[in-house]
């Protein structure tokens, strides 16, 4: 089984994803008194940054932080996370 990760190549890159993402969602609906409907088309910007919700880019960044620092051994069916 594939298993499902978040993670971006570098803590920088993963960040830059996290302003641009967080910063078009705001700014998305903070323009909307000013530009009107028009502003709701940062949205969908925000929304591919972060990879589809907040919560993914969060555990992405737990991800991008532990990559290469912890690592999973199953023995038996039991798993453990240990330290590289």
């Amino acid at each position: 089984m594939a298993e499902r990760s978040f993670a971006s190549a570098s803590l920088t890159r993963h960040l830059v994803r996290g302003v641009v993402g967080f910063g078009a969602l705001a700014g998305a609906l903070a323009l909307l008194p000013v530009v009107g409907p028009l502003s709701l088309l940062l949205a969908p910007v925000g929304v591919l940054a972060l990879r589809g919700c907040p919560t993914c880019w969060a555990i992405g960044l737990a991800q991008t932080l532990s990559m290469g620092r912890l690592r999973r051994e199953c023995v038996d069916g039991v798993c453990e996370l240990t330290r590289t």
